[in-house]
């Protein structure tokens, strides 16, 4: 009897390349105003409308284009070369993995948890750690949250299927949601009550009217292509899901990954005694040490080749500026 393994990997690269070619269609569509924009003002130069219809199709195109991921406003870069104990640590449990090191480390003083994803235009491989739980965690644990994001970097680096999503989301807002801006509405009510008599007409709410029912309209195949893409996307997200616990698996143990996932659903339980620390104006050292008297309640045992606990103790010197600053803002998250 023919095992199902291979027609359910059949189905996921059907999947996969009618996702592809769904997505090339909408990028194609962005490709053609830019085209079309490009080329009604190269035929016509000498005419006005041609700059005025032309630039909106430009526009329109640039608006649409396909955007990489960025980092976070609050996420800070760390440099190797004031950070190498933490670099390394990273390399050791990405090369565990199988996953190509982080080109660059960030760290954000309020964010729960960590991931790895490509950023900008060139891409770079850049793994961003939140502060709080790392600051909570025992070197076990820390082990599996670096694992999770690891696990996990390849699913947001697909510049295609997401850039395609991400026009499609464009389209959504302009089209739907179009209600009458409240500025306009008050300018032109103003207009009416100054005037009077000589106030102009109600073309306003008129084209706003017809502008909006153009929008739902349009906006209808829009939402339809973005839900079919999006299932497309989800199809596999099962044999993702099995996928990532399966690498992860690689660096950590199950049950220091099943201490970081619940850890990241109700971060409070951690975060909330290293606030108190802090309030009663203990340093991030002490603060350290409520954490790690915590963890040893429930240790998430780690490979001594990954991260000991003597390389945790230098990674938590190196990092010692960023706790204490990040330190007043735990309470933000208890």
């Amino acid at each position: 009897m023919a095992s199902p393994a291979p027609s359910a990997e059949a189905a996921d690269w059907a999947r996969r390349i009618a996702a592809y070619l769904l997505a090339s269609i909408v990028h194609l569509s962005t490709l053609a105003f830019l085209a079309t924009g490009v080329w009604t003002i190269v035929r016509a130069p000498q005419y006005l409308f041609s700059w005025l219809f032309g630039g909106l199709l430009t526009a329109i195109g640039v608006t649409l284009r396909p955007r990489t991921a960025r980092a976070a406003r609050d996420a800070e870069p760390l440099d190797p070369a004031a950070t190498p104990r933490l670099h390394a640590a990273a390399s050791r449990v990405a090369a565990r993995m199988g996953v190509p090191e982080p080109e660059m480390i960030m760290i954000r003083d309020l964010a729960v948890g960590a991931s790895y994803e490509r950023i900008g235009l060139r891409r770079r491989r850049v793994l961003t750690i939140g502060l709080p739980l790392w600051l909570a965690f025992d070197p076990g644990h820390r082990v599996a949250l670096l694992a999770k994001a690891f696990s996990r970097g390849n699913e947001t680096d697909d510049l295609v299927l997401g850039g395609a999503l991400a026009t499609l989301g464009e389209w959504r807002g302009a089209l739907l949601a179009s209600a009458p801006l409240t500025s306009r509405e008050e300018a032109n009510r103003q207009m009416q009550m100054t005037l009077g008599a000589f106030a102009p007409d109600t073309s306003y709410e008129v084209a706003g009217f017809f502008g909006r029912v153009l929008g739902r309209v349009l906006g209808g195949p829009v939402l339809l292509i973005e839900h079919v893409l999006r299932r497309m996307v989800r199809g596999g997200e099962r044999r993702a899901t099995e996928e990532a616990a399966r690498r992860a698996a690689l660096a950590a143990t199950p049950a220091a990954l099943a201490g970081v996932e619940q850890a990241m659903a109700a971060p409070g339980r951690l975060i909330t005694p290293l606030h108190s620390a802090a309030l009663r104006g203990e340093k991030a050292p002490v603060v350290r040490q409520v954490a790690l008297e915590r963890a040893a309640d429930s240790p998430g045992t780690a490979a001594d080749d990954l991260l000991t606990e003597g390389e945790s103790a230098a990674v938590d010197d190196e990092l010692l500026p960023h706790y204490t600053r990040a330190l007043p803002g735990l309470g933000l998250l208890g």
